[in-house]
């Protein structure tokens, strides 16, 4: 039985998608990237804004094409959108042949087996359940969610109704997926989570906090590279800045979203900060790690945005200079508080807003970036040169897949650590450097084929059903 996968949204999905597939290949399925040759095609959906959810529909209509026209036998929906559109979904999507909601998705295997689309008897050599199956192309590169769900109210967010209350994983168990993920070939491993800063306030009894988890994460695996993605500004205390300044593996870069920086806004937004108190915030971040590089999100044309709101918005990114930001515009969603405010501002001005906002990070970015123009840094390379072409890297102000690249000339593996000079700001995203030193290579890691005769990279084998033993 083939199954093919579709992994939609965050990040935060794509670890729920590689903990599915592993379970999936224990009970006896094999993957495949090549929907036609599918028997089975599960689409893991996401409901965060309109555009996300319009996305998912369109994928299921999509997979449910391969049902008659290849070997396709089911199409499954999980996730998020799922976990709050159950119903809906079940009659507008008749080709779709099973629903599991993002709290449901452990049960994937067993529903399959169930419905005798897989096979009940589990490979006897297949990885126990829990083990992750990588299917992309960078296994140097790794996600590790710390936390599910979130205990933050703000009012435009459906997180909370699709993920539930915060609840902390133990950190011996992230540990331990983390030197795992370590044996299938991570070089750099991105913590995720709904707010890494929220990370242990439900474990008390535990004494750990994120600041205790990076330190364990550094005691006990080598991974050289250790990002954090996605924590609130009011989490981010002295003491996890200390531990950030003090571990070169962990890298000076925060994800931090602020949303606005209009106090009237961020108060109808239900956010805990005001632009002062984030102001002060950033000073700090930067005054204890003064090569940090801060991304941040901003949502313009929330109900009741009037035009000085938007017009502080501009002037707080103008003062704050932050290296990247995301933003997109506001669409109300079911069920919210913001849902119930009167959507004031017009969706061309919301998109005009948008426009405006992008120009002048686009300008802010490319300055930012110049500072390094000269310097050697830390950079990992994603992509060997190849063709003629340049090595495509990162260097560590750059996040996997959302800051851009840098275009690296010089001799180097894909997962190589290496000391970068950089030439030049490309445009506001991407940087030209060339190879000073290669620091290190990805180690050898190996595993025992079947009959146990010989012994296997596992970088050939990651993401066609083998794992690392």
């Amino acid at each position: 039985m083939k199954i093919g996968f579709i992994t939609l949204g965050c990040d935060k999905n794509t670890v729920d998608s590689e903990r599915c597939l592993a379970d999936l290949v224990h009970r006896g399925a094999q993957y495949t990237a090549d929907l036609d040759e599918a028997d089975v095609i599960v689409v893991n959906t996401c409901g965060f804004i309109d555009a996300a959810k319009q996305e998912s529909i369109d994928a299921l209509v999509q997979a449910g094409q391969y049902k008659t026209r290849g070997s396709c036998q089911a199409v499954v929906a999980v996730g998020c959108m799922v976990q709050r559109h159950k119903g809906e979904l079940e009659a507008e999507l008749p080709e779709v042949d099973l629903f599991l909601g993002a709290s449901e998705m452990d049960r994937l295997g067993s529903a399959l087996q169930e419905r005798g689309v897989l096979n009940a008897a589990p490979d006897p050599v297949a990885e126990h359940p829990g083990v992750r199956l990588y299917t992309g192309d960078l296994p140097h590169v790794r996600y590790l969610k710390v936390s599910e769900g979130c205990d933050h109210g703000c009012a435009f967010c459906a997180i909370p109704l699709m993920r539930g209350k915060h609840r902390s994983f133990a950190l011996n168990a992230v540990v331990r997926e983390a030197q795992l993920l370590e044996t299938q070939g991570a070089r750099e491993v991105n913590l995720v989570a709904q707010d890494l800063a929220h990370y242990g306030r439900d474990r008390r009894a535990e004494g750990a906090r994120l600041p205790e988890l990076l330190e364990a994460l550094v005691a006990e695996t080598s991974i050289p590279w250790i990002r954090m993605l996605y924590l609130y500004s009011a989490g981010i205390t002295p003491r996890l800045l200390e531990v950030m300044a003090r571990e070169p593996r962990i890298l000076p870069y925060l994800d931090m979203p602020i949303q606005h920086a209009s106090d009237p806004v961020l108060e109808r937004m239900r956010r805990p900060e005001r632009a002062h108190t984030l102001r002060e915030k950033i000073a700090r971040i930067r005054q204890m790690i003064p090569d940090v590089a801060i991304r941040t999100t901003c949502i313009v044309g929330f109900p009741g945005e009037k035009a000085e709101d938007f017009q502080r918005l501009l002037d707080f990114l103008e003062e704050m200079r932050f290296e990247r930001v995301g933003a997109f515009t506001y669409s109300p969603q079911e069920g919210t508080r913001a849902a119930l405010l009167e959507d004031t501002v017009p969706e061309a001005l919301k998109l005009d807003r948008l426009e405006r906002l992008a120009d002048l990070q686009s300008a802010i970015s490319a300055e930012r970036y110049e500072r390094f123009v000269g310097r050697v840094v830390p950079a990992i390379v994603d992509r060997a040169p190849a063709a003629g072409e340049p090595a495509v890297a990162r260097v560590l102000w750059q996040a996997d897949d959302i800051d851009g690249i840098t275009w690296l000339d010089g001799e180097a593996p894909a997962g190589a650590l290496v000391d970068a000079a950089i030439e030049s700001v490309v445009d506001d995203v991407n940087f030209r450097a060339s190879l000073v030193q290669v620091r290190s290579v990805p180690a050898t890691i190996t595993r025992r084929d079947r009959s146990g005769a010989r012994r296997l990279p596992v970088m050939a084998t990651i993401g066609n059903g083998s794992f690392g033993r």
